[in-house]
């Protein structure tokens, strides 16, 4: 077996030693191609010719393929054995290795990444940082959002998602364009800028398949089959097109993303991809505030360092407590929360991701209702009723006769067909049920019938928000994981939240 040789699911890979390190490269690749010359070169003193490269290469890619082992190889963040590993992006191929007790950069990690062109190089992290230095970049509106500003960053950095969203708005000059900057710094610094929408799900997902973290911006709008697109990559999906040339053959795409949208104002309107978002606002900066590029970034280079060495920390403070997070209440994107719970306590006392969390999403379902002509018509119509129920054609010619009384115009966008307004009933179904308002779609009667029941309900916040950290299980007595002067002597803070039970 060719041990420096292997395969994933799509392609053929090799690992070479250059300058004492080692690199991975797609066989094929031209990087490959040019170590293969060099080789070649230094052992005859002339070049090969190209009909030569192409048949070692060949033979190669057939022993890797069929010879080699099968492996993963991940880009830019890795996770093997109970670790995170995060490739620097460096020219000697080093790699930060974090577990429970601390991190390090290693020079071998046991992971194989691959490296793609624009992909730039992470500061080398240092121990002793202050997650308060990244604040004093950032404009946010209050400590909540930076609460989930710094949560976000911590689930971009592990290995699984699912990902949220993290859509952030703010008027003209709230510096969120840097902001973006600042956040692709600490994750997948990429020396292409932040990219407008693509306009079809194949781009997208190729963007996917070659970087880490997806940034667009100045986002003013998503179509329906972008905000269903990102869905699938915040919570892991997968694409398939047929191959160039190919009647059969496809290319598929699979790829779970961490997604960065900046824009000014409300950019996700869809119930679906706003359970999965983070809205973060930026407050506007006044003149005697804002500073040139120049200086901005010599200040935040000077200190990225450290802050990514902090976060580091708090990465091995969740990998400690992981295990040990039982939320008495899973709100959306679970896992996520799970993974925030277990590395709050690294900086904040027991409970703060949480209150911050929930109110966030409180806003983001309020703000999805006001988007949806059809959800705000059924909120009016049930002002005065606690239940309805009839056919989905009585539902709509209801409906309309409440919200446009005897007028036939119907705005752009409002549902035409009884189906359509079924359809968009369905879609709002959970954000009503969260404002109070239950819909059911059922059949009934000897014929069958569709019907559809609304009946008010006590909103979920009314009932949940006590629930949400009622647990007051705490790990052992006297345990500390303490990784740094960073952390907190008092137990507050050393310890995970107090929806954790040990």
């Amino acid at each position: 077996m060719w041990r420096f040789l292997f395969h994933d699911k799509n392609r053929a890979y090799a690992d070479i030693r250059v300058e004492g390190h080692r690199e991975t490269w797609p066989v094929k690749s031209k990087r490959f191609r040019q170590w293969f010359k060099r080789l070649y070169y230094v052992a005859h003193s002339k070049a090969p010719n190209a009909e030569a490269v192409q048949k070692a290469v060949d033979h190669v890619e057939a022993a890797a393929l069929f010879d080699g082992e099968e492996r993963h190889v991940d880009l830019r963040v890795a996770g093997h054995a109970g670790r995170i590993y995060i490739d620097l992006g460096s020219p000697d191929w080093r790699a930060i290795e974090i577990d429970e007790d601390g991190w390090r950069v290693i020079d071998d990690p046991p992971v194989r990444f691959r490296r793609l062109d624009g992909m730039r190089a992470l500061p080398e992290p240092t121990h002793g940082g202050d997650i308060s230095k990244l604040r004093s970049f950032i404009n946010v509106k209050d400590e909540a959002d930076f609460v989930l500003l710094v949560c976000c960053l911590l689930a971009a950095m592990r290995d699984r998602g699912p990902y949220p969203v993290l859509a952030i708005s703010g008027e003209q000059g709230t510096a969120k364009s840097t902001l973006v900057a600042i956040l692709r710094a600490l994750i997948d610094p990429n020396a292409s800028p932040p990219r407008a929408l693509p306009r079809e799900d194949r781009e997208l997902f190729i963007q996917a398949t070659n970087g880490w973290l997806l940034a667009f911006d100045n986002v003013s709008g998503l179509p329906a089959w972008t905000s269903d697109s990102l869905c699938r990559l915040s919570t892991g999906g997968g694409f398939a097109v047929r191959q160039l040339h190919k009647d059969q053959d496809e290319i598929l795409f699979d790829a779970c993303r961490p997604i960065v949208l900046n824009g000014i104002g409300d950019m996700i309107g869809r119930a679906d991809l706003a359970d999965r978002a983070i809205f973060i606002t930026l407050e506007p900066i006044s003149d005697a505030e804002r500073r040139t590029e120049d200086e901005l970034w010599t200040d935040i280079r000077r200190e990225l360092p450290g802050i990514l060495g902090v976060l580091c920390d708090a990465l091995s403070h969740g990998l400690h407590y992981r295990d040990l997070v039982k939320l008495e209440r899973l709100p959306r994107m679970p896992d996520f929360a799970k993974w925030a719970v277990a590395c709050e306590g690294a900086f904040w006392p027991a409970g703060t991701f949480m209150d911050a969390y929930d109110d966030n999403q409180h806003g983001a379902n309020d703000a999805a209702l006001d988007a949806d002509d059809v959800a705000l018509a059924v909120k009016d119509f049930m002002l005065s009723r606690r239940r309805w129920e009839d056919t989905p054609a009585k539902f709509k010619e209801e409906l309309e006769t409440h919200r446009f009384g005897e007028d036939k115009q119907r705005p752009k966008g409002w549902p035409a067909s009884v189906n359509a307004m079924s359809v968009r009933l369905r879609r709002a179904a959970t954000s009503l049920r969260r404002a109070g308002i239950e819909v059911e779609f059922s059949r009934g009667g000897k014929r069958r019938t569709r019907k559809i029941t609304i009946r008010a309900v006590p909103r979920e916040d009314e009932h949940s928000d006590n629930a949400a950290n009622s647990s007051s299980a705490s790990p052992c007595e006297g345990e500390k994981h303490n990784h740094g002067n960073n952390f907190q002597a008092d137990n507050d803070f050393a310890r995970p939240s107090s929806a954790l039970t040990h």
